[in-house]
């Protein structure tokens, strides 16, 4: 299915003086989707914290994880918010490796990042870009590349992965995903990962400081939380609640780390899978 879109942005109308987090991360993942200024932020980055490589892959490997989770659970539609440049496993690829029909809606609010999948993705069935603000919930829900993809009666597993801390407002963001998680059917389930410095070890505790201050200098500043306050806002709902897969709430290296597979170590950032389960 092939949806419409409104033009893209002018190029020349685009800030490219800043760097911005999409592409940084589009770069850590060995993407060629990004420009000098993103690759200056991010070799800066690499000499502030060498790993941060190794967090951006952790980060893509469990979104990887957690669309194959939600696809063994029958889900086969997704809403992929913030969800940058759909390079390095995206997310309509394993979704259609398990069935060619299963529809994939990304949103984003960068335009760069927007034209960029708009290219990639044209002559993919089933897949589309919007350019949108994901706090903008009815202009997302509405925009014809998700109101003309994704069927509302069906389950739609709705993705915020690594894009939860540019939101700084916690109220705005609880109201965002109660909207959110109830604009779709039974069964519908939400994946989200999220920076935090609340984790026992202090070096990566300093490790997510140190990124949340450099990101001050971009386009989106960050903030992280912690794990209380996540489970307020994501989990514990007054009007619904997710029902969380094994093993809950943990760091995104370890949620259904795959046999084999030895992460590089914590990566600070809380991985959150669970279906919406309205409260009776």
């Amino acid at each position: 299915m092939s949806v419409p879109e409104p033009a893209p942005v002018p190029v020349d109308e685009i800030d490219l003086t800043l760097p911005n987090p999409a592409r940084v991360y589009d770069y850590m993942l060995g993407g060629g989707h990004n420009f000098a200024t993103d690759r200056e932020f991010a070799e800066r980055l690499l000499v502030a914290l060498p790993d941060t490589r190794e967090l951006a892959l952790a980060n893509r490997a469990f979104l990887g994880r957690a669309v194959r989770a939600c696809l063994d659970r029958g889900v086969r539609q997704f809403l992929d918010l913030g969800s940058g440049i759909p390079t390095a496993e995206p997310v309509h690829e394993i979704a259609h490796r398990a069935d060619p029909t299963a529809r994939v809606a990304y949103v984003d609010v960068e335009p760069v990042s927007v034209a960029m999948s708009r290219q990639l993705l044209t002559g993919v069935e089933g897949a589309s870009i919007t350019a949108a603000d994901l706090t903008d919930v009815e202009a997302v829900l509405a925009a014809p590349g998700v109101a003309g993809l994704l069927d509302p009666a069906e389950p739609v597993a709705v993705l915020a992965v690594s894009v939860l801390h540019f939101v700084g407002d916690d109220d705005l963001l609880g109201a965002l995903f109660d909207r959110y998680t109830t604009a779709f059917g039974p069964g519908s389930m939400l994946v989200v990962s999220h920076g935090s410095t609340d984790v026992d070890d202090p070096r990566i505790a300093e490790r997510m400081r140190t990124v949340e201050r450099f990101t001050q200098d971009t386009a989106q500043p960050a903030r992280s939380r912690d794990r209380a306050l996540l489970r307020r806002l994501l989990v514990d709902r007054p009007g619904h609640r997710l029902e969380l897969l094994e093993p809950g709430m943990v760091d995104v290296a370890d949620w259904r780390a795959e046999a084999g597979r030895s992460p590089a170590g914590p990566a600070g950032m809380y991985a959150v899978v669970g279906e919406v389960v309205p409260r009776r």
